[in-house]
């Protein structure tokens, strides 16, 4: 076969595939539009505030697979219910892996359905509410994660070695005691078992702390537990 015959099989097959510059500019519009968003959202919005390197790989890279995925399902006539359907499995996958925080799940989700919402709807009919979309989605991370983190109440269970503490007379020393200890402002004690044999106890500790140092603190105990 000579390469006249090799070019003409190329140009007769990319029919099937309805490669045409047309289709080329609107994959391009829609990806810049959607790295944009997802760029304000994550880079300017969520790192500023949180400082966690690993979820911005996660948001950037969740956000591009279903990007593509839809979008070449789209052009394959495929309906939304597929798009959630990725979506779905996608948050299994997610759940099957290490713990994220509820904020954290937020974000995420916010970055799979912009992924979904500026690959699949139809442009030439829903232009600015897919442009409002993406600006309702990020004004309203930014307007949650600013004004409604407030602070919450946290456990953790701790093993303490000064028994003589423990008695009910003595519950302001104790938790006097663990605040000295361990810098967290604990609220109340809870006695969960007592090893009288090697002078322990073990306590469910409670206090109050803002969603920052929660990640935090629920990042050592991921490290502990593994």
């Amino acid at each position: 076969m000579d390469s006249t015959a090799v070019i003409d099989s190329i140009l007769n097959s990319s029919q099937y595939f309805n490669f045409t510059p047309g289709n080329l500019q609107d994959f391009i519009f829609r990806f810049i539009l959607n790295i944009v968003s997802v760029i304000i959202l994550v880079r300017f919005i969520y790192y500023p505030r949180h400082r966690n390197k690993d979820y911005v790989f996660t948001y950037f890279v969740f956000n591009c697979l279903i990007f593509l995925v839809c979008y070449l399902l789209n052009n394959a006539k495929m309906m939304f219910g597929v798009a959630f359907g990725l979506f779905a499995i996608f948050s299994i996958l997610r759940y099957r892996t290490v713990s994220i925080p509820i904020r954290e799940m937020g974000y995420f989700f916010t970055c799979v359905t912009l992924g979904i919402i500026n690959s699949m709807t139809n442009y030439q009919e829903h232009f600015y509410e897919i442009l409002f979309s993406n600006i309702i989605a990020i004004l309203l991370i930014i307007i949650l994660d600013k004004f409604f983190s407030v602070e919450r109440e946290n456990f953790q269970i701790m093993v303490y070695d000064k028994l003589e503490l423990i008695k009910p007379e003595n519950k302001t020393l104790l938790i006097e005691d663990i605040r000295n200890r361990t810098g967290l402002p604990v609220i109340n004690t809870k006695i969960e078992r007592i090893d009288l044999s090697k002078n322990l106890c073990r306590l469910k500790v409670y206090f109050s702390i803002d969603s920052k140092e929660i990640d935090s603190l629920e990042s050592t105990q991921d490290d502990d537990d593994d």
